[in-house]
């Protein structure tokens, strides 16, 4: 994991600068986004312990242990998720998502969902809508 900067401000992203996001609906560190859900929001995955790349601290990485056995990568607890429809890095149009149940935010570095608006003057990317209709 490693920071971007993004007109949003600096995020949370994979090593290949994919963002990552969180959902609302996991109020704790197990994932619950799952079948149609993680389809539209695949979880990372990972197969050891997470890295703390540039700009994140170390002790923010970890895993939880997915319903179907794997290993997904929290970040000050959360688990953590790709947004389907986000093709490069540096998109974030799960940002502010509203779908399966609760809404979906791209993180900070610290661990904390980012709610704000682009920084003056920067070209806004809207939030894309889900493709799949939602309530999965």
């Amino acid at each position: 994991m490693a920071s971007s900067s993004v007109p949003l401000g600096t995020i949370l992203v994979d090593g290949k600068g994919r963002t990552l996001y969180l959902w609302e609906a996991d109020t704790t560190s197990r994932s619950t986004c799952s079948g149609e859900c993680a389809k539209e929001w695949p979880p990372m995955i990972v197969s050891g312990e997470p890295v703390a790349g540039k700009g994140v601290k170390a002790d923010l990485p970890g895993t939880t242990k997915r319903s179907d056995g794997s290993r997904e990568a929290t970040h000050k607890g959360h688990p953590l998720y790709y947004f389907a429809d986000d093709k490069k890095a540096g998109d974030v149009g799960g940002r502010k998502v509203n779908d399966s149940g609760a809404e979906w935010y791209v993180l900070d570095t610290s661990g904390n969902k980012v709610t704000g608006r682009a920084k003056s003057g920067t070209p806004q990317p809207s939030p894309a809508q889900p493709t799949s209709g939602g309530g999965h």
